[in-house]
């Protein structure tokens, strides 16, 4: 899986947000630490690739970052 994991602090909610970019600005989750951020991440992306997958729908086609 080559999709983009976003992890930023909130001080509003005093947790780490992570954002799955590709997949729209409601594909986030959090988490105390930055570790439980990006597992959490991991499990949301995971779960979205099955759903996807169950309806036949194409997968967002993932971010490459390009280097100058």
């Amino acid at each position: 899986m080559k999709y983009s994991i976003l992890i930023q602090w909130s001080e509003e909610d005093s947790s780490y947000i992570a954002s799955l970019p590709e997949w729209g600005k409601y594909a986030r989750t959090h988490g105390k630490t930055y570790e439980e951020a990006l597992e959490n991440a991991k499990e949301v992306l995971e779960d979205l690739i099955y759903a996807y997958n169950q309806v036949n729908k194409p997968l967002p086609t993932p971010q490459m970052l390009q280097l100058a």
